[in-house]
């Protein structure tokens, strides 16, 4: 979700790129579908695994798993810690709040980083 909603709305101050620790490797339904009701596109999405390429190009990383940092990016300095429940499993309402929350948490970095002039 949050790729696509920092797609849309943070677009001038990022490029957006998300992979996981478990990939499912298509987007999930509800996900998609509380994207699609909340206005926003899934083109180009999909669930994809960590690699050292995109580790690479990364500038940022936001750990959404709630696994500590220092065990997963112990040697990576720009790391942000969100916690974001995994909705996988839960009802539609469940997908919803969780997007609230990531549309949120994007749209506030999307203002520290255009504050910053970046």
């Amino acid at each position: 979700m949050a790729e696509a909603i920092a797609r849309r709305d943070a677009a001038d101050v990022m490029e957006a790129s998300s992979a996981g620790l478990a990939p499912m490797g298509a987007v999930m339904l509800l996900t998609r579908k509380t994207l699609e009701v909340n206005g926003y596109s899934i083109a180009g999405l999909s669930s994809k695994g960590i690699s050292k390429e995109l580790w690479a190009e990364a500038e940022l990383v936001i750990n959404m798993s709630g696994r500590s940092r220092e065990m997963l990016f112990a040697d990576w300095e720009k790391v942000e810690d969100w916690k974001v429940e995994d909705p996988y499993g839960a009802d539609p309402a469940v997908y919803q709040r969780i997007f609230e929350e990531i549309e949120g948490r994007v749209g506030e970095l999307a203002k520290r980083l255009r504050e910053r002039g970046e």
